[in-house]
């Protein structure tokens, strides 16, 4: 199979079930952003991370396939005619949340509280994470509009969501486990 078939010349790309719609279209923006969200927790996972950590960004990456599936399909064309769904894959789960909720439970159980926000940085792999964090936010955005004109599975919202939240505590995380310094932001006050 050739990666180039020149069915996107014209500015179109297909759904899941066939329908072409402009790649500047919302769904796109949104499934490719969460494909952009994918490769930084790929960047993040290729550091010299806690074992731990990289397992849980490959579960992440392996969910945001599904996350992608699920925003590129056309949701008229998401039940076949013989009533099955589409995508025969398993769906975004509360158990999936769930797991990102006590991954950070657990981290943030070495941290001290937070008592001001912080800037990003302190050292390449924080960076990373904080890249990854805002891209999320980025993909959550898009796809919270698409979810206003063309709702889709609550959880998948939901996921999206959390895994921010998850990206900013493994940040402060690493920046704990790294000894990197985390600024606080403070600001000036006007005289």
């Amino acid at each position: 199979m050739k990666v180039y078939t020149k069915t996107g010349d014209k500015g179109t790309t297909a759904l899941f079930g066939g329908t072409r719609v402009p790649k500047h279209h919302i769904r796109i923006e949104s499934y490719g952003t969460i494909d952009e969200l994918n490769s930084h927790i790929g960047l993040i996972r290729d550091q010299d991370i806690d074992q731990l950590y990289k397992n849980t960004l490959m579960h992440i990456q392996d969910r945001l396939f599904t996350v992608g599936a699920i925003l590129a399909t056309d949701p008229e064309k998401a039940t076949l005619k013989s009533g099955k769904a589409r995508l025969n894959i398993p769906k975004i789960s509360n158990e999936d949340i769930e797991r990102l909720e006590k991954e950070m439970d657990q981290m943030e159980n070495s941290l001290p509280p937070m008592t001001h926000f912080v800037l990003p940085g302190g050292h390449q792999t924080v960076s990373f994470c904080h890249i990854a964090r805002t891209v999320c936010r980025r993909a959550e955005r898009l796809a919270s509009h698409l979810n206003e004109l063309e709702p889709f599975q609550p959880e998948t919202l939901m996921y999206i969501n959390r895994l921010s939240d998850y990206l900013f505590v493994l940040a402060r995380k690493l920046s704990h486990d790294l000894q990197a310094e985390e600024i606080k932001w403070i600001p000036n006050k006007e005289s």
